[in-house]
């Protein structure tokens, strides 16, 4: 088993509404050539939780950092005209608190962050995650 010390918070970089699901990134990271689906979770704007890239496996989606940590993707994090913006969904804030609550309990040395708070040059996940989960981190 993979020893996981961080979980990283990631937006899909999508326009607000946007009907993309775990399978649409699945196909287009498989496009690139990778083994599908970078991340562990993807959550689409319903909120539901779309299990990805199973954790036993090292994800695509933070480089430097994923042979340590399981990744989270929530649809959106663009506003209409293409800027960073924290879009998600009632639905979505919910479920991702629900599924970082349960990673936490599975990986209990892990901490919570954002994409960016591992590469500042990325906006992602829109939001600081950090602070909004600090309760988890404890």
């Amino acid at each position: 088993m993979r020893k996981i010390t961080l979980i990283i918070v990631h937006c899909s970089a999508n326009k607000a509404g946007s009907a993309l699901r775990m399978a649409d990134i699945d196909r287009y990271h498989r496009s690139l050539g990778w083994m599908g689906c970078g991340y562990h979770y993807v959550i689409p704007t319903d909120g539901t939780v779309e299990p990805g890239r199973p954790e036993e496996m090292t994800g695509a989606h933070c480089r430097n950092h994923n042979k340590h940590s399981i990744g989270v993707c929530y649809i959106g994090g663009l506003s209409e005209n293409g800027a960073p913006t924290d879009t998600r969904t009632e639905a979505q804030r919910a479920s991702l608190r629900s599924l970082l609550e349960e990673l936490r309990r599975r990986y209990p040395q892990a901490l919570i962050v954002g994409h960016r708070d591992l590469d500042p040059r990325k906006a992602c996940p829109c939001f600081d995650a950090v602070s909004e989960y600090r309760d988890l981190n404890h």
